[in-house]
C-alpha cells in the first residue's frame, strides 16, 4: 500500500473536518497553525488547501487568506440545479443495472430515514440521504456525468445540515418522494421518466428552500422598525439565512 503523503493526509484531516462540521463556514485556515498542529510546513498544507479550493469547499478572500467556503442563497440555488440535472441523469443511466439486492438496501435506508422523523437530527438525515442516492447513482456507466454529481455533493456539503435543518417538513416529502423512485425503477420505466422524477425529488427541496428564505426575508423587513424587546434576538438572528445552519 502506498504510504499518504503530507500533502494527502493534510487534505484528508481538513476534509473531514469540513465534513463533520468542526470548522463552520467562514472559518479562517491558518496555515501556519495548521502546518504546526500537523507537524509538517506549509507546502503540502498549501497544496492540500488548493484541493479543497478547487473543489470548492474553501475559498480565498482578500485580506482574509484561506477559509472553508460559505453559500449564499444564489450559489446555493445554482448547485441545486445543477445537481438536480445530473443527478437524474445519471440515476436514470444506473437504473438499468440496477439490482434487486440494491433496491432493497436502498430502501431498507430509506426506512431508517423514515424512523429519523419522530425524533429528527438533520446531520443524521442527511447522511442518510447521501447513502440513499449514492446507491442509485453509483452505478451511472458514464464517468463524467457521475463525476459532475460527486462534485456537485461535495459542494453542498459545505451547507452540511442547511437544508433540512431550514426546512425540516420537506425531510418528509423527501422520503415518500424516494420511494417512488424506487419503485419507477423496479417497474422498468422509461429513463426519461426516472430522470424527470429524480430531477423533481431535488428541485422540491431547492424550491422549500427559496420560499422559506423569501419567507425570512419579509419577516424580517416587516420588522425592521420594530423595536426587539429586552431579552429577545433580533429579526436577522430569528430568520437565520441558510448559509448560517
Amino acid at each position: 500500500m502506498t504510504a499518504e503523503s503530507k500533502s494527502q493526509r493534510a487534505y484528508r484531516v481538513l476534509r473531514e473536518r469540513i465534513d463533520a462540521g468542526t470548522v463552520v463556514p467562514g472559518f479562517r485556515l491558518v496555515l501556519a497553525t495548521i502546518a504546526a498542529e500537523l507537524d509538517m510546513s506549509v507546502v503540502p498544507v498549501r497544496e492540500a488547501i488548493r484541493r479543497l479550493e478547487a473543489e470548492g469547499l474553501v475559498t480565498f478572500e482578500r485580506n482574509v487568506g484561506a477559509q472553508v467556503a460559505l453559500i449564499h442563497e444564489t450559489e446555493y440555488q445554482y448547485t441545486m440545479q445543477t445537481l438536480a440535472l445530473v443527478e437524474g441523469s445519471a440515476t436514470a443511466l444506473a437504473a438499468p443495472s440496477i439490482t434487486p439486492e440494491q433496491i432493497a438496501r436502498a430502501r431498507a435506508i430509506n426506512h431508517t430515514m423514515r424512523q429519523t422523523l419522530t425524533d429528527f437530527e438533520p446531520h443524521r438525515f442527511t447522511e442518510l440521504n447521501l447513502e440513499f442516492h449514492s446507491v442509485l447513482f453509483e452505478s451511472c456507466p458514464n464517468p463524467h456525468i457521475l463525476d459532475l454529481v460527486h462534485r456537485g455533493w461535495n459542494r453542498m456539503r459545505v451547507l452540511r445540515d442547511s437544508s433540512f435543518s431550514f426546512v425540516p417538513g420537506r425531510a418528509h416529502d423527501s422520503v415518500d418522494e424516494h420511494e417512488r423512485i424506487l419503485k419507477l425503477i423496479e417497474a422498468g420505466a422509461p429513463a426519461i421518466e426516472i430522470e424527470l422524477c429524480a430531477r423533481a425529488h431535488r428541485t422540491a427541496t431547492l424550491d422549500a428552500v427559496l420560499e422559506r428564505q423569501a419567507s425570512a426575508h419579509e419577516t424580517q423587513t416587516s420588522t425592521h422598525d420594530t423595536q426587539t424587546p429586552p431579552g429577545s434576538l433580533e429579526p436577522h438572528q430569528q430568520t437565520r439565512g441558510i448559509d448560517a445552519a
